[in-house]
């Protein structure tokens, strides 16, 4: 069976990842590329008398110096030995995707284009000649439907013909006659170097032109470099003297240009564009007046249906965990080893796996939200009313909405963004929004102390989060991070209905962290916590004469004037920094789960916490320092460990600052 390596290149919501979903299945795997932090998915599968080893390459709209992004992609296309590139492009908005296509035809990579998305096309009245449109690009285009798989075995037996026959796609290219001979000549001189050949010449002269870092790197070790660089500012020079416009601009223009021609000959559009079903929702989804209410009655309806549904599945599982408890137990006859498997492991692990169907139902909704294109929609929102407070534009908001769903994808998220300024504050920002990891928290709370108002309340922690996130932003905007954004247009995608397998993937990958975290970071928090409420021997396990019970009580007045200056709430704040579950998986091991009732973490709360008071918690569980992970991936973002302290120090001293005024102006309100 013959081995191909292919990549999958495309601009963000063409329905890539569609595609990499339905080829590869279960068949995936996500890493970083070497060396870099950017998330690298990795497939395969069978097709005929081929294996398939797949890279799902980062949603990228051109192949610049700009982002890690795109540096990976364009790596992984010019030193990776792929055999073929499949272009995913969508066929509704093919004049900005082909600007994509064009720079990777400049690069010489062996394409073929699996063309989606035609349905909105045709809805649009826009009649794609796909068999002209082959021939004027040069390599194969192919219809397809990412959904349904309708001409997948069409594009594999393409690609697999490609990688037989490898095409030049830089050969079709045409940038004008004058643009050409300045190319033409400058290529002469690199060609006179064979280490700079890897690529074709004609990429590198463009690059050189557009004045990209790496490449002008790579050109300064050649032998000839000052011979090149010399031409290169004369055809610089030449190019505004006829232009009037830098090489940057000239270049970006010819390749509209040949875009345009493209689609002049092998696309028909209607003289006046029809309007779609997605501009007919937007004019409601994206008003200035009702995007913030839409959006928040969008957040509370899917609080309601993930805690009204798990609940009977909860109460399922927290019954076998009793039951599996009471069962070991009875197999047991040494007090401290049952006490271990029993409130340590079962009691710990236990408590944090109750609220699964929760943290499924949430994932499963972000997924939706995020597969049928509203999750833009929200960034859009957060963006009309953040660039009024802050001053902080577009690319900054995707990285707070990822933060719903976990903290350290989302910190990651920011490398996206180009102004090195606006990425750190949206690294600051990102730990404010809450993620699910905190939804375990909220839902043992809200069960001892708010039950008839759980949607209400679970829906108010995500707008503090946001509200904080807002006014923390404003500060450092003036003092840490001071100067303006770059703006940035925001592109929202066509409306479409979820495909059931890309939803249930990307659920179950998160899901799957989940549980891993749950059989590593939980479980080893439990035992620890297990050991420090048992010693020393002889002492009533979990009591304050524990060593568990002696730190929470040194640390315990510090937290006294938020209201919960307990040492159980203590030490479940200070457990919390290895994983927010870990919150929960603390009140598990000193409630324990073989008690002759089922609530013993409700009870626990209880008697720890008024009403009040457990507001209070539940506001500084979600605003102060996040776990151990998010923090790692601050590190590694900014390879330094300043920004991960500063960012700690900041969600601290906010936590702190808004518990303290939640309890003391609750209190003087009369709710204490």
């Amino acid at each position: 069976m013959k081995k191909l390596i292919v990549g999958l290149a495309g601009n963000p919501n063409v329905g890539k990842t569609t595609v990499f979903n339905q080829l590869t299945g279960m068949h995936q795997h996500v890493g970083n590329w070497p060396g870099k932090t950017v998330e690298r998915a990795e497939g395969s599968f069978k097709h005929g008398n081929y294996g398939y080893d797949i890279v799902d390459l980062p949603g990228n709209y051109a192949l610049s110096a700009h982002s890690i992004e795109e540096i990976v992609s364009r790596d992984f296309i010019v030193d990776d030995d792929s055999d073929v590139i499949i272009n995913v492009v969508d066929a509704a908005n093919l004049e900005r995707n082909l600007y994509l296509t064009v720079q990777m035809m400049e690069l010489g990579a062996n394409l073929v284009m699996a063309l989606n998305m035609n349905d909105f096309a045709k809805k649009k009245d826009h009649i794609i000649d796909i068999k002209l449109m082959s021939e004027l690009l040069g390599f194969p285009v192919i219809e397809v439907n990412a959904k349904t798989k309708d001409g997948f075995d069409e594009l594999l037996t393409t690609v697999e013909k490609a990688s037989k026959n490898p095409i030049d796609s830089s050969a079709k290219l045409s940038y004008g006659d004058e643009l050409k001979e300045h190319l033409s000549d400058l290529q002469a001189l690199i060609e006179q170097d064979k280490n700079l050949l890897d690529v074709p010449s004609i990429w590198t002269a463009i690059k050189l032109l557009e004045k990209d870092s790496i490449v002008i790197q790579k050109v300064q070790q050649s032998a000839i470099s000052s011979k090149i660089m010399m031409e290169v500012d004369k055809v610089s020079k030449h190019l505004i003297d006829i232009y009037n416009e830098g090489a940057e601009e000239v270049i970006a223009n010819a390749r509209y240009a040949f875009i345009s021609g493209l689609m002049a000959e092998s696309v028909k559009k209607p003289q006046v564009e029809k309007e779609t079903t997605t501009d007919k929702i937007d004019k409601i989804i994206t008003n200035r007046l009702l995007a913030p209410f839409i959006f928040l009655g969008i957040m509370f309806l899917m609080f309601h249906l993930t805690y009204t549904i798990s609940a009977p599945f909860q109460g399922m599982i927290d019954n076998g965990f009793i039951m599996l408890a009471d069962f070991v137990a009875g197999y047991i006859s040494n007090e401290y080893l049952r006490s271990f498997v029993c409130n340590g492991i079962i009691g710990g692990v236990g408590g944090v796996l109750v609220f699964l169907p929760i943290i499924i139902l949430m994932f499963l909704f972000l997924s939706i939200l995020e597969d049928c294109g509203y999750l833009a929609r929200a960034a859009f929102t957060l963006d009309i009313i953040m660039h009024k407070l802050v001053g902080l534009h577009g690319k900054a908001f995707i990285p707070m909405i990822l933060g719903f769903g976990c903290g350290v994808p989302a910190i990651m998220a920011t490398r996206t963004m180009e102004n090195e300024s606006d990425r750190l504050l949206a690294m600051m920002l990102v730990p404010f929004m809450s993620c699910t990891a905190r939804a375990p928290i909220y839902a043992i709370f809200v069960a001892a102390f708010f039950a008839q108002y759980q949607s209400i309340m679970v829906t108010l922690m995500y707008v503090i989060g946001i509200v904080v996130a807002l006014l923390v932003a404003a500060i450092l905007k003036r003092t840490l991070f001071k100067g303006m954004s770059a703006p940035f247009v925001m592109e929202l995608p066509t409306y479409k209905i979820p495909s059931l397998k890309g939803v249930l993937l990307h659920t179950w990958e998160k899901v799957k962290g989940f549980l891993r975290k749950a059989g590593t970071i939980i479980l080893v928090c439990s035992i620890i916590l297990w050991i420090l409420s048992s010693f020393p021997w002889g002492v009533k396990y979990g009591s304050e004469q524990s060593v568990l019970g002696m730190i929470g009580n040194v640390v315990a007045p510090i937290f006294a004037p938020l209201g919960f200056g307990t040492w159980q709430a203590t030490v479940a704040i200070i457990s919390g920094l290895a994983a927010k579950e870990v919150v929960v998986s603390t009140f598990g091991t000193l409630a324990g789960m073989q008690g002759d009732d089922g609530d013993g973490i409700t009870s626990l709360v209880h008697d720890t916490f008024t009403p009040l008071s457990a507001f209070s918690f539940m506001v500084f569980a979600l605003l102060y320092i996040p776990c151990v992970a998010s923090i790692g991936a601050i590190k590694q973002e900014t390879n330094s460990f300043k920004w991960p302290l500063i960012m700690c120090g900041i969600t601290l001293v906010t936590a702190y600052i808004v518990s303290f005024l939640v309890f003391q102006i609750g209190g003087l309100a009369g709710f204490g």
